[in-house]
């Protein structure tokens, strides 16, 4: 088995995510099984207890593991669905250790953190890989080269290349900024953060320089230098106007064959044909679709913070460059909405995705309102399929004040309601882990929209949350014209909601985003694009 880390260094939020996904689709490409892995540095077990405004999304595994966005990246890249495997944080390695000690599994020995915690880590990435018999595990480091949070991944990094240095890569991703005031790239940056690599002992085998634009010749050749890299080991990695570019860019540039020859392979096929034409299709679109997410993670500070739903923005554009669109989103803060739903006139369709608790609830009910009744399409995920029970309840059932308890737990009209196995989680503080959470069957009702556009009776999405529709008013809702399109194979929990007699309202209990892939675009936003766009 091969193993490839990847590192980052000068700034967060350089593009690890990113690069890994697309080292592991070349690889993919060139004949090989490949298994990613993310190495969090954070003390959280995993991501499920961390706000979105300063974490980002909290993406879903088939089997309810719950982790950092990175892993929908390396999903959506591989067109793969992963598990538990795939992550791990320094939290739940901790954990590990500090159980394996209580048990008494060190046989008494003095547990300390070089030695015990790295071989851990060392355990957790040759697990991965023998879990999906994988050729080559290609492992996300997270954090940055210089911090100390991520130093035991290095560590491992260096333990494991010192026994089998024949199987062990480094690639290192720097960043070359061009300061406005001064218009010159600037490499010194780079140079820093490879030295604060080698600090550690690690000498990275390959770059890939991160800057505005492409570099030139002159700072590959000053890195090459500087770094002891030889040029061609130097991979130019620009912004891109979409991350599915970004392998191209790298095969380009042989960055496959640098990989597999560091790695002693051989290139076993190449079939990034597909890719091509997807990325080809992004580029030929011309006619747009105007669509508005209106959600409350989006406010931080002064600034948008878009990663909170990005699942929701990558299954939209899956959706719609498939069907020959652009697609034009707008974030709308949910606060601001409630004074001002007027603003949804402007757009084609109205996505509310999924959130908690009480704050600017009122502004997507007011959304959700404004779209069921001027015929503006609507996409509900998760939340928005409660809050569209919520309004139903309200508007059209004449049940003036009804709620969700999650927000209004004396409501007279519990129209949502907490599920009976979470109410003692949540009395005896449970929160982490604890949700219904990951991929379930749902059975789809026949002649409703949902059925036709899954094309199949029985489907299987991925959840989490703890509340639900209340089967208590489930008649009352029935005779009143919304249709129940989907419940669980049993039967006794309501999984997706639509109306008839009008263009596409649609709510999903379940998270269908997350299943979105670029070359397969999950069929419930087409059919909302289509709706949204009037595409037959």
């Amino acid at each position: 088995m091969k193993y490839i880390f990847i590192s980052g260094g000068v700034i967060s939020g350089i593009g690890k995510g990113i690069a890994t996904s697309s080292i592991a689709l070349l690889l993919k490409s060139a004949g090989y099984k490949v298994t990613p892995i993310k190495m969090d540095p954070y003390l959280n077990v995993d991501a499920g207890t961390m706000n979105p405004i300063e974490h980002g999304e909290v993406f879903v595994l088939d089997d309810g593991t719950e982790t950092d966005q990175d892993l929908g990246h390396y999903e959506r890249f591989l067109g793969e669905s992963l598990d538990k495997n795939s992550i791990a944080t320094q939290g739940s390695i901790y954990l590990s250790v500090i159980s394996r000690e209580r048990n008494l599994e060190y046989d008494g020995e003095c547990v300390d953190v070089v030695t015990y915690v790295t071989e851990e880590i060392i355990k957790r990435i040759k697990d991965a890989g023998r879990a999906s018999n994988a050729d080559v595990v290609v492992i996300e480091i997270g954090g940055t080269t210089g911090e100390y949070q991520n130093i035991l991944f290095l560590e491992a990094n260096r333990l494991m290349r010192l026994k089998n240095p024949e199987d062990v890569i480094h690639v290192h991703i720097t960043y070359l900024p061009i300061p406005a005031s001064i218009g010159e790239m600037k490499s010194k940056p780079a140079q820093m953060s490879v030295r604060d690599l080698n600090a550690v002992g690690i000498q990275p085998d390959i770059i890939l320089a991160r800057s505005e634009k492409p570099l030139d010749l002159s700072r590959i050749r000053k890195l090459s230098i500087t770094t002891g890299l030889e040029p061609e080991n130097i991979i130019s990695a620009p912004d891109m106007d979409s991350i599915y570019k970004v392998p191209i860019g790298f095969e380009n540039q042989n960055l496959t064959e640098r990989l597999l020859d560091k790695l002693g392979l051989k290139r076993e096929g190449k079939d990034l044909k597909e890719w091509r034409e997807f990325v080809e299709k992004i580029d030929s679109v011309k006619d747009t679709v105007k669509i508005a997410i209106v959600g409350k993670y989006f406010a931080t500070g002064a600034f948008t913070l878009v990663d909170s739903y990005i699942s929701v923005i990558e299954a939209v554009k899956h959706a719609s460059w498939n069907l020959g669109l652009k697609p034009e989103i707008t974030w709308l803060d949910s606060g601001k909405v409630l004074d001002n739903v007027e603003i949804l006139r402007k757009f084609q369709g109205v996505i509310v995705p999924g959130g908690f608790g009480s704050r600017d609830i009122e502004g997507k009910i007011a959304a959700i309102k404004m779209a069921r009744e001027n015929n503006i399409p609507y996409f509900g995920l998760c939340y928005g399929m409660q809050l569209a029970i919520v309004e139903y309840a309200r508007n059209v059932l004449g049940l003036a004040g009804a709620h969700t308890t999650e927000v209004d737990p004396d409501t007279k009209y519990p129209v949502i309601h907490i599920m009976p196995d979470q109410k003692k989680k949540m009395l005896e503080r449970a929160y982490g882990g604890t949700m219904r959470l990951g991929a379930w069957d749902c059975k789809l009702k026949a002649g409703t929209l949902v059925r036709s556009l899954y094309g199949k009776e029985e489907i299987s999405e991925r959840h989490r949350h703890r509340f639900e529709f209340n089967n208590d008013y489930l008649e009352k809702f029935m005779k009143s014209g919304l249709v129940i399109a989907g419940t669980t194979l049993d039967g006794q929990l309501v999984e997706i909601i639509e109306l008839k007699d009008h263009p596409f309202f649609v709510g999903t209990q379940f998270h269908p985003e997350l299943k979105s892939r670029p070359l397969s675009p999950h069929p419930l936003f087409v059919g909302f694009i289509k709706a949204a766009s009037n595409v037959t």
